[in-house]
């Protein structure tokens, strides 16, 4: 019987971004020359132009060569092959190169950076490496310029660097040579040649589990459909074994559950049979007739009305911001307002105790990597007209470098929306209508992780605010096949705990939470949490007609412990980072508030194996000492680990962080019902939060912002002269 040359084995995942990588996005050049009925005419001096950021030869030419600009700039190819050289001649891995599983810029100490200006010599450029040799997770600092290893420590703890390419290829090939997984999709009626398998995280339950680096393997059938996730093979599992090759469990008990049928769960555009039941849009653009307002200097240095800020890709974590400041309203002095902020973890626990489910705790960022699971965005979909775009430059498993183009792009918003507004009803005898509309600077990336697909926006406000819009979420269910095809015969149906969102298929219960690391440097590096309580006070008798009113009551906090912090609707509280050193003219410390927007909280046992391993889900908020080596939230090593290094760790120190550097850690979560209209693709579901300027200006920053007037805006109308 053959094996894997007749399966086709697809991780969308991984394989997609591995061919991509090496692939520019093609661009096609657009023409305003003439109108037509689908081309309106735009009365401008200024003709549209086309930006959807291709790489230029020039910039192909300095990724290769490799010029950093700033001590914060990502390694480039040429010092990744260098990085490589040095481990290829280093003595503990002449007899067999390490895979490398993670390698990015060992940034500099933060003080360093702090006291670096443009112009003066960059600091030592070195490699943090993360290998696996002989089942032992390796974490090594490379000097480039030194050209050798400067530091080597073998982690004998739980965990492992997150998987690569090579990892999941491995797992793909050895269940697709046994024999088992063979039979029992034959027995499911799925052609081999139909069969699409996908490889989960398997989590942490117990000693049991460990001291071998494993995965599951779970197949679905993509007979008639680009849509296999829909298409499980239910109660089908193999666990591989990573290092030896070698299936180390089978399970197959749900032969008896058949394979959803693949009627109307392709997604795609050109798969539609049927035009949708709606009245069609017309085609929508923001037209910039001077251009953007913003410009990316030497690649990742961002200048926008009064930001400045440094933009880099990052394997792990996508996308990170570093060094925001924003210019004074009054003096025009650039003011820090955050050091570093990334998505630090990713957590995605099912709602299922089925043995062929129960391990689906994921955590991506530090199990697949969200930037290494970053696809091209999609110019005028995923990003709008006029959008600049940022490439990731990565590491495979051999040490070599890839290109991940079009990962990130920088564009303004403007949907309409109002920046300020007053008017005055003549009654005093003047008449005032004032507005100021809102554009915003939005950097963007997202993430593929398998099914789900993650979109992650930082955007920033003239008004000082920082919105984190993360996450939004989109792509396809995580499914469980079931005999069922409709509630009816479900027993209980009021007690019904498994959403039914098409025939045969159920959309598991599961929750999504992203923990943002935020080193907030207010000013300067010394920085102090307050909280502010609304606190009911009740009148006295006779004092006043009212009987209840809120009064404000601040509280610095002292210490980690008193940082650990649950969101309460009915005992709210504002939480501001200050600087007690710099005051306001009225004697204020300047500071900005993390203002929560929806949000969720995890329900799940504290001893459950999953909420161990993300323990740091278990508050909202959390304040540690800035750490260098704490800035994963499930650890340095996640995959396969046991808990013992998150933030629930490192403040159970209880360290004090009053008048500190100090890093705050926010937990967006969302809890997901699914339902039909989830099915076969989700519309993206949104929730963010803010950082806003509490006293850190003296007035409204955009008091003296221009107003839009006609005379500076392109007169577009269609062809034939409607309106």
């Amino acid at each position: 019987m053959e094996t894997a040359s007749y399966i086709n084995f697809t991780f969308i995942l991984f394989i997609v971004l591995f061919i991509t990588a090496y692939y520019w996005y093609p661009q096609d050049k657009l023409d305003f020359q003439g109108c037509s009925e689908s081309t309106p005419c735009c009365t401008s001096k200024n003709r549209f132009s086309s930006n959807s950021g291709l790489a230029s030869e020039t910039q192909i030419h300095k990724l290769k060569v490799g010029t950093p600009q700033h001590p914060l700039d990502p390694l480039t190819v040429r010092e990744i092959n260098k990085v490589r050289t040095i481990l290829s001649s280093y003595e503990p891995f002449l007899s067999s190169f390490p895979p490398i599983h993670f390698l990015s810029l060992d940034e500099p100490d933060k003080q360093r950076i702090l006291g670096w200006n443009q112009g003066d010599p960059l600091p030592p450029r070195k490699a943090l490496v993360l290998a696996l040799l002989n089942g032992q997770s390796n974490v090594l600092t490379v000097d480039l310029e030194l050209s050798r290893v400067t530091s080597h420590e073998i982690k004998l703890g739980a965990g492992y660097p997150m998987v690569s390419m090579d990892d999941i290829s491995a797992a793909i090939k050895v269940a697709a040579s046994h024999q088992e997984l063979n039979q029992s999709a034959i027995a499911r009626g799925v052609p081999l040649s139909e069969l699409s398998c996908i490889s989960p995280s398997p989590g942490w339950y117990g000693p049991d589990e460990e001291g071998r680096r494993v995965i599951k393997v779970q197949c679905f059938s993509s007979q008639d459909t680009v849509n296999f996730y829909m298409r499980p093979l239910e109660g089908l599992t193999i666990t591989v074994d990573l290092d030896e090759k070698e299936v180390v469990k089978f399970i197959d008990k749900g032969r008896g559950i058949p394979v959803p049928k693949a009627t109307n769960t392709d997604y795609r555009y050109t798969a539609q049979e049927k035009p949708p039941e709606m009245e069609p849009l017309n085609p929508i653009s923001i037209e910039q007739p001077k251009g953007p307002s913003f410009s990316i200097e030497n690649g990742h240095i961002v200048k926008w009305a009064n930001w400045v800020f440094h933009l880099k890709a990052d394997q792990r974590a996508g996308m990170i911001i570093s060094k925001a400041m924003v210019r004074d309203s009054e003096t025009g002095v650039l003011r820090s307002v955050m050091y570093k902020g990334f998505a630090s973890e990713l957590f995605v626990p099912y709602m299922d105790p089925d043995e062929n489910w129960y391990f689906k705790t994921y955590m991506d960022a530090g199990e697949f990597g969200l930037g290494a699971t970053a696809m091209s965005l999609v110019p005028l979909n995923d990003c709008p007209r006029h959008s600049h775009y940022i490439d990731g430059i990565f590491v495979s498993s051999d040490g070599k470098p890839y290109v991940q183009p079009n990962m990130i792009c920088v564009f303004e918003r403007y949907a309409g929306d109002i920046g300020w507004r007053h008017s005055e009803v003549p009654v005093n005898g003047f008449e005032i209508r004032e507005s100021r509309a809102k554009v915003t600077l939005v950097a963007r990336m997202a993430a593929s992780v398998g099914n789900y697909d993650y979109i992650f926006d930082w955007e920033f406000q003239t008004d000082g605010l920082i919105r984190i819009k993360q996450v939004s979420l989109s792509g396809m269910l995580m499914v469980k096949g079931t005999t069922y095809r409709n509630v009816y015969q479900i027993p209980k149906q009021e007690e019904m705990s498994i959403p039914l969102v098409s025939e045969n298929v159920i959309g598991v219960v599961h929750d999504h939470f992203i923990t943002y690391h935020l080193d907030m440097d207010i000013d300067d590096t010394n920085n102090t949490l307050v909280k502010v309580h609304l606190v009911k006070e009740e009148t006295l008798p006779g004092e006043s007609p009212r009987k209840s009113y809120i009064k404000a009551k601040r509280e610095t906090v002292k210490t980690e412990e008193d940082a650990r912090i649950k969101l309460k609707l009915y005992d709210p509280s504002e939480f501001h980072v200050t600087n007690p050193s710099k005051r306001s003219r009225l004697g204020n410390p300047a500071g900005y508030k993390i203002v929560p927007g929806g949000n969720a909280a995890s329900l799940l046992d504290h001893l459950d194996p999953p909420q161990k391993r993300s323990a740091f889900t278990n508050n909202q908020i959390w304040v540690t000492p800035y750490n260098r080596t704490e800035q994963w939230a499930g650890g340095l090593l996640v995959y396969q680990s046991r808990g013992d290094d998150t933030i629930a760790v490192w403040s159970q120190r209880n360290r004090n962080i009053e008048n500190k550097d100090i890093v705050l850690w926010y937990t967006l979560g969302f809890h997901h019902v699914p339902c039909q209209e989830d099915f076969p693709v989700m519309p993206v579901v949104s929730s963010s939060f803010d950082l806003k300027p509490v006293n850190f200006f003296e007035s409204s920053p955009i008091l003296r912002a221009a107003p839009f007037l006609e005379k500076d805006l392109p007169v577009c109308r269609p062809a034939d002269g409607r309106f």
